[in-house]
């Protein structure tokens, strides 16, 4: 690390090393020069003349990137990708006359922006997948502790710790499915030339537009796609970088919401995030927990949800065939919003796997409101053995009115129960009320849902993926 200079976090702290080596420079003129490979192949394939040993001049050199003479070149050009047609030239003196041969700079800078694109997708699919799996184990293992649920952030009808995490996972399951749609749909922006036209390799191939057909084909399928652009200007559509972002802007809402509600109930003392036996939480308040994994999680995610906005403005600014405003933008934008994603989800790979329950306060919240919601049940007990409804239903309201005030004036606890069963009004059913109090009679459908839930939805994705099951995060910091 260099001190004296600013460092990106999302490469020092946050991204994985897989994630960082997809967007390095070495993976971007690697294929930069394949692309040149499978163009100069194709040409030869179709008439041109190429030789093969020109083809195996260039992929002898495919890896071993001279960058110094491409820096160096540069500097008097200014021209990122003629610096780079010279030093590989440099290095395959045979094939210099043909190296980059009918085409135009985003011949390979989008051909391989898209790839990269693309194989960074991967492996966002990948990571997703995991939590998914990991949340799939936690939602079955509680698939039936009751849990007070909350409808605006207060007390609301019942649910279980396992069923709530099925919601965590059906954001996930939107996401997969918009992943893969995405994925699928993919295209090479192909051989196109300089507006689009494929002018320069009409006249290679002395107005033969079969050839020149042929030849897309060719390079699109050599470089692992099936598909290309139908048509483009010179470079592929920008909307596709406003796409990809959107994608990744819906996972980092995913995994935000999945964030903010573990950092609530650790507020509540129900759940935790792992906390390590060294770890810090506080500088002055030695006895803190802090969500600092969770709150990481919202910080990048928040980033990620934002960019949306920038690939927007850059897809609405492509004057006709296009302009060069995108560019240093484009270096930014999808490569720190995929680093920064790729930082989410190793924290909520890593959470998702070891989240900590806390059962005995979450019964304790659960007694805390149950006796007002469990009135119903009480009501209609005491009905069927031989009560008046309306007069239950007063007695029942003046109790509850009563028992809120001291909770909320005096700080007791709640002792509407205790005020049923000393009245007499309610005598036939004095035996029965601490049975119908049972927090599992309350959680309706919640259990069973999770079990159809993962069985019908989640276990299929996971059936289909199962290469990218059981894998362990590693966090840096």
């Amino acid at each position: 690390m260099k001190h004296e200079i600013y460092e990106n976090p999302l490469i020092s702290r946050y991204a994985s090393k897989e994630m960082a080596a997809i967007f390095s420079d070495d993976r971007k003129f690697t294929l930069w020069r394949e692309l040149w490979i499978a163009l100069a192949e194709s040409e030869k394939e179709l008439g041109l003349s190429i030789t093969q040993k020109q083809i195996d001049a260039m992929k002898k050199y495919k890896s071993d990137i001279n960058y110094d003479v491409a820096v160096a070149r540069e500097k008097e050009v200014r021209h990122d990708v003629m610096s780079h047609v010279y030093a590989f030239g440099m290095q395959a003196k045979e094939a210099m006359p043909i190296i980059h041969l009918g085409a135009t700079s985003c011949f390979v800078t989008d051909n391989a922006e898209i790839l990269i694109l693309r194989e960074a997708l991967e492996l966002v699919k990948g990571k997703l997948v995991s939590v998914m799996d990991k949340l799939k184990k936690f939602a079955l293992h509680y698939k039936a502790m009751p849990a007070l649920g909350f409808t605006h952030l207060q007390p609301a009808q019942l649910t279980t710790v396992g069923k709530r995490a099925t919601l965590w996972m059906q954001d996930l399951l939107l996401d997969y499915e918009n992943l893969q749609h995405l994925i699928d749909g993919i295209k090479l922006r192909g051989v196109k030339g300089t507006t689009g036209t494929q002018a320069s390799f009409l006249s290679l191939f002395e107005g033969d537009g079969a050839k020149v057909d042929e030849l897309e084909k060719l390079v699109t399928e050599k470089m692992g796609l099936t598909k290309s652009f139908g048509v483009t200007g010179q470079t592929y559509p920008r909307k596709l970088d406003y796409n990809i972002a959107s994608v990744l802007s819906m996972i980092a809402q995913s995994a935000y919401k999945f964030a903010g509600d573990l950092r609530i109930l650790q507020n509540m003392k129900e759940m935790e995030e792992p906390f390590e036996k060294s770890q810090i939480g506080s500088s002055a308040m030695a006895y803190k927990r802090n969500p600092m994994r969770s709150e990481r999680m919202c910080a990048l995610a928040r980033f990620v949800v934002s960019v949306p906005v920038n690939e927007a403005m850059t897809a609405c600014t492509q004057w006709f065939e296009r302009t060069l405003d995108d560019s240093a933008n484009k270096r930014i934008t999808l490569p720190q919003a995929f680093l920064a994603l790729d930082g989410v989800l190793n924290l909520y790979n890593n959470i998702s796997e070891n989240m900590v329950v806390y059962d005995k306060i979450i019964r304790k919240h659960i007694m805390a409101e149950l006796p007002f919601m469990a009135t119903e049940e009480i009501l209609m007990a005491c009905v069927k053995a031989g009560g008046n409804r309306q007069e239950l239903h007063e007695k029942i309201r003046e109790h509850s009115m009563e028992s809120a005030k001291l909770v909320k004036t005096e700080g007791r606890e709640n002792d509407l129960i205790e005020r049923i069963k000393k009245d007499p009004a309610f005598a036939p059913i004095h035996g029965k009320i601490d049975g119908i109090l049972a927090p599992e009679n309350f959680t309706g459908r919640a259990e069973e849902q999770t079990e159809k839930f993962i069985s019908t939805e989640i276990d299929p994705v996971l059936n289909a993926n199962k290469k990218y099951l059981g894998l362990t995060a590693q966090i840096n910091v």
